[in-house]
C-alpha cells in the first residue's frame, strides 16, 4: 500500500512541463557556459557506464570470505589496484597494522531450568552457492568482545539502552552480576555491552528477533529476503562513540612500527563478554525466563510470553579470543588535477567485509569502480578534472573504520591542507536515494537528484525521494516537505567511513546510497552472498548503474566547478532547527521531570498509607533548573545576517571573473568544515572535533547535532550544558566570520 501511495504521489508531484530539457537549468558553482559543458561531459560519462561490469565483479569479489587478514581480502585489494592502475589512475596499496580478536572458544549453554546449547552456526543452504564454503568464513561473534567465563541468571533487557534499564530500575529487577539478552535494534550493538556493562551486568547474547529481523517482515531466506531461523549478526562492538578505528592506536596512523596501548588499556573494547546468536538459538532461552511479563513495546515475534527475568534460566556465556596484529590494505587511486592539484575530492567505498558481502559492501564498492572506470575512460579522450581526484577502497571498515581512520590519521595534515570533500559510499540497492552531510552541500546534492532518473519510474531520483518523505512525515511536516524546493539531507552520525574525514579532521562530507525496497535479512550474515542479491536486492543491476550516475555526477560537478558548490542558506537553516531542538529538549524535560515527581509523589503518600500495596519507590528526578540559551541564539542571529550578506553580495557580483578572487573563496568554502571544529574536542570525546555532527554517547550509529549541548541535557549535566553553550556559541561565530570573509572578498572590484 505504502509504494502504491508513492507512486500516486510522484504522478500528482509532476506538472506539465516538469521534465523539461535539464540544459536550461543552472548548476551550482558554474556559469551557463561552463554549465553546458559540464551536462555534455555527464551525458558521455552516462554512455560509458556498463551493468555488466558491476555483475562480474561483484561475482568475483564475493566470491571468498575477505575479511581483514584474510588471504582473498588482500587479493581482492591487489585486483581492485590492477583495475584502477588500467584504467589510468596513479595506485598504490597502502598498509596498516591492527588489532583483530578472532574467537577460540564460544559458548552459550543453558544450565537450569533444562539443558540446552546454542548452536552458533549458520547452516550451508543449496540454493546459495557459497554459503557451503564453511572453513574459510568467520564464525558468528562479536569482535572486540573480552574474554570472559561466567555461568549466571539471565535477564531480558528489551533492545539494551539506557531507557530500558530504566524501566527494569521501576519494576525492581536488577542486572549486576547477571547475564543480559538484548535483542538487535534500537542503537549500535556496540551500546548493548557498553551499558550493560555500565549497569554491573557480566555478560551479554544479542540476538535478531524476528519482529525487527525475520519473519515478521516477510518470507525468510531462501524463500524469501528475510532472516531466516538460522541466521546471525557478526559485528563490531567496539565503543566507536569514544574515537574510530585501531583501538590500541589512537590519533595516529597504525603503522607497523607505531606505539600501541596495550590491549587492556584500550579503552573502546568491551568490559564484559558478548556473543550474537540465531532467534533460533534464543527462542530456549527466553522461553525459559519468569519474573514479570515484558511490557508491550518490549514483546517481539517469537511464539512466547516474553519475561524479563532474572532467570530461572541460567546460563554458561564463554568467549576466548585470539588478540592478533594483522595486515589491513588500503588501495588509493589518483587522478591528477590540471588547474588544482592541490585541491582534492576524494571518494570512497571500502573493500573487507565479514564473510562474502555481496551487499555490505560490494554492491557500492563496484558501483563506485564503474564511476571509476568510466572517468577513466573520459580521461583517455581528453578530459582533465580541473581538481584532483582520489578513489579510496578502504580495508577494515566493518571492525570500526580502521583502514579509513588510520589512513586519515597517518596523513592529517595533508588532508587538512588539500581535502574539499570526502564523498562515501556502503551498500547499495533498490529504491530510494539517500544521502546524509554537510548541510552546506544540501542544494548541490538536490541538483545532482534532479538530473538523475529513476530506473522504475522515469522520474528524477529527486521527485521519488519527495514521494517517499511525503508520505512518512507526520502530518505536521508534510505542509514542510512539500514546500522544499530542495531535498533535506539527513546529519551524519557514524556507522561508514565518512566519520575520521567530517568528526575528527573537518573536511565536508556526503553519503550517498540507494535503498528502502530491497528489504532483506542477509546483514553480516554468511547469506550476503551473490545468489541472494541477484534475487533480491538489485536484479539487473538498474540502481547500481543508477548509483554510479549520481555518485559519478557528485565527483564530476566538485572536480570541475569553477566555484565550489558550498551555499550557505540551507546550512543556516539547519542550524537555525538544530538550536530551536536544544531548547526545546531542556523544556520537554522540564515538563516532564516536574509531571514524573508529581506522580511519584502521589504514589509515595498512597503506598505510604496502605503498606500492603508499597514496592519499589522511583526516587525524585533533580528539577530541570533554568539554562540561558541567549547565546545560541544570538550566535544564530550573527550567522543568518552573514548568510544574508553573502546571498547579496554574490547577487550583486554576478560571475567571480578573477582568478584570484575566485581561488581565495575556494580556499575559504573548501575550509569552512574546519571552522566547525575545536581541537578540543567534545567533552570526554577529544577525537571527535566537529561541534554539530557527533555519534551519540549512547546510540553509535546515530547522530547528534550540537552534541555537546545535546547530551550535556540529555544526561541532566546542568552545569556542563550551560558551558557548552557558551562554547557552541563561539563556534557558530567563528563560522559567521568565515562567511564574511567569502562576502568581502566577493564585493572587490
Amino acid at each position: 500500500m505504502k509504494q502504491f501511495q508513492i507512486f500516486l504521489l510522484t504522478i500528482l508531484l509532476l506538472w506539465p512541463g516538469s521534465m523539461q530539457l535539464l540544459q536550461g537549468q543552472s548548476l551550482l558553482g558554474f556559469d551557463d557556459a561552463h554549465a553546458g559543458m559540464q551536462r555534455a561531459l555527464e551525458s558521455r560519462f552516462d554512455s560509458l557506464l556498463n551493468r555488466e561490469n558491476l555483475r562480474s565483479w561483484m561475482k568475483r569479489l564475493s566470491a571468498h570470505p575477505h575479511h581483514i587478514g584474510s588471504r582473498y581480502g588482500k587479493e581482492n585489494a591487489e585486483f581492485i589496484a590492477s583495475q584502477f592502475k588500467s584504467w589510468g589512475f596513479e595506485t598504490e596499496i597502502e598498509q596498516f597494522h591492527v588489532l583483530f580478536p578472532t574467537p577460540k572458544i564460544r559458548v552459550v549453554e543453558m544450565l537450569e531450568p533444562e539443558k540446552f546449547t546454542a548452536s552458533l552456526t549458520e547452516p550451508p543452504l543449496p540454493q546459495d552457492a557459497t554459503s557451503g564454503l564453511t572453513g574459510e568464513q568467520l564464525p558468528l561473534y562479536n569482535a572486540y568482545s573480552a574474554d570472559g567465563d561466567v555461568t549466571e541468571q539471565l535477564v531480558y533487557v528489551n533492545y539494551g539502552i539506557p531507557r530500558d534499564y530504566e524501566e527494569l530500575e521501576r519494576r525492581g529487577i536488577e542486572v549486576t552480576g547477571k547475564i543480559v539478552i538484548a535483542r538487535y535494534g534500537g542503537s549500535w550493538r556496540g551500546i548493548k555491552p557498553k551499558v550493560a556493562a555500565e549497569h554491573g551486568a557480566v555478560g551479554c547474547i544479542i540476538y535478531s528477533d524476528p519482529h525487527d529481523d525475520g519473519y515478521y517482515e516477510g518470507d525468510v531466506y531462501p524463500k524469501g529476503a528475510y532472516r531466516s531461523q538460522d541466521g546471525g549478526q557478526r559485528g563490531s562492538v567496539l565503543d566507536m562513540p569514544l574515537y574510530a578505528g585501531d583501538p590500541l592506536t589512537p590519533f595516529v596512523g597504525a603503522a607497523k612500527s607505531a606505539r600501541r596501548l596495550a590491549v587492556k588499556d584500550a579503552p573502546t573494547l568491551a568490559k564484559i563478554a558478548v556473543l550474537p546468536i540465531s532467534y533460533a538459538d534464543a527462542l530456549p532461552l527466553l522461553r525459559a525466563l519468569g519474573g514479570p511479563v515484558a511490557p508491550d513495546q518490549w514483546r517481539g515475534s517469537l511464539p512466547i510470553t516474553y519475561h524479563c527475568g532474572p532467570g530461572p534460566a541460567t546460563v554458561h556465556l564463554k568467549a576466548q579470543f585470539s588478540w592478533d596484529i594483522v595486515p589491513i590494505n588500503d588501495v588509493i587511486a589518483r587522478l591528477k588535477g590540471e588547474e588544482f592539484p592541490d585541491e582534492w575530492i576524494i571518494r570512497g567505498n571500502h573493500h573487507d567485509a565479514w564473510v562474502f558481502g555481496a551487499q555490505d559492501p560490494v554492491s557500492g564498492l563496484v558501483g563506485m569502480m564503474e564511476e571509476a572506470r568510466a572517468l577513466g575512460e573520459l580521461v583517455k579522450r581528453g578530459w582533465k578534472p580541473a581538481r584532483t581526484i582520489v578513489y579510496c577502497a578502504w580495508d577494515g571498515e566493518e571492525e570500526g573504520l580502521l583502514g579509513s581512520t588510520e589512513w586519515t590519521e597517518a596523513h592529517a595534515d595533508e588532508l587538512q591542507q588539500k581535502a574539499v570533500v570526502y564523498i562515501n559510499s556502503d551498500s547499495n540497492g533498490r529504491g530510494f536515494l539517500n544521502v546524509g552531510g554537510s548541510h552546506t552541500l544540501e542544494q548541490f546534492v538536490s541538483q545532482v537528484a534532479r538530473d538523475v532518473v529513476d530506473p522504475e519510474y522515469q522520474i528524477s531520483v529527486a521527485d521519488r525521494r519527495r514521494a517517499v518523505d511525503i508520505v512518512n512525515s507526520a502530518a505536521a511536516d508534510v505542509k514542510d516537505v512539500r514546500g522544499r524546493s530542495e531535498l533535506r539531507i539527513s546529519a551524519l552520525g557514524s556507522g561508514s567511513d565518512y566519520t575520521p574525514f567530517i568528526q575528527h579532521l573537518g573536511i565536508a562530507a556526503l553519503n550517498i546510497g540507494y535503498g528502502g525496497e530491497d528489504g532483506g535479512g542477509s546483514y553480516h550474515s554468511i547469506y550476503d552472498s551473490f545468489d541472494y542479491f541477484n534475487r533480491f536486492i538489485d536484479p539487473g543491476f538498474s540502481y547500481g548503474i543508477t548509483f554510479a550516475q549520481t555518485s559519478g555526477r557528485t565527483v564530476l560537478r566538485l572536480a570541475n566547478a569553477p566555484t565550489l558548490p558550498f551555499e550557505f542558506t540551507k546550512f543556516t537553516e539547519t542550524i537555525g532547527r538544530y538550536v530551536r531542538e536544544v531548547a526545546g529538549l531542556a523544556d520537554d524535560m522540564r515538563e516532564e521531570t516536574e509531571e514524573m515527581n508529581r506522580r511519584i509523589s502521589e504514589k509515595t503518600l498512597q503506598w505510604t498509607a496502605d503498606p500492603t500495596q508499597r514496592v519499589m519507590i522511583p526516587a525524585l528526578k533533580e528539577p530541570v533548573p533554568f539554562l540561558d540559551f541567549s547565546p545560541l541564539r544570538n550566535a544564530l542571529v550573527t550567522l543568518q545576517r552573514s548568510t544574508e550578506g553573502a546571498v547579496q553580495a554574490t547577487k550583486n557580483a554576478g560571475a567571480l571573473v578573477t582568478p584570484d578572487i575566485r581561488r581565495a573563496v575556494n580556499r575559504i568554502l573548501m575550509n569552512f568544515e574546519r571552522s566547525l571544529t575545536r581541537a578540543e574536542g567534545l567533552p570526554g570525546r577529544p577525537w571527535y572535533v566537529h561541534q554539530v555532527y557527533a555519534p551519540g554517547q549512547y546510540t553509535g550509529y546515530g547522530v547528534k547535532t550540537l552534541p555537546a549541548v545535546r547530551e550535556a541535557i540529555e544526561l541532566r549535566q546542568w552545569k556542563s550544558a550551560n558551558e557548552q553553550i557558551m562554547v557552541v556559541a563561539k563556534v557558530i561565530e567563528k563560522c559567521s566570520a568565515e562567511i564574511d570573509r567569502a562576502r568581502t572578498l566577493t564585493e572587490k572590484k
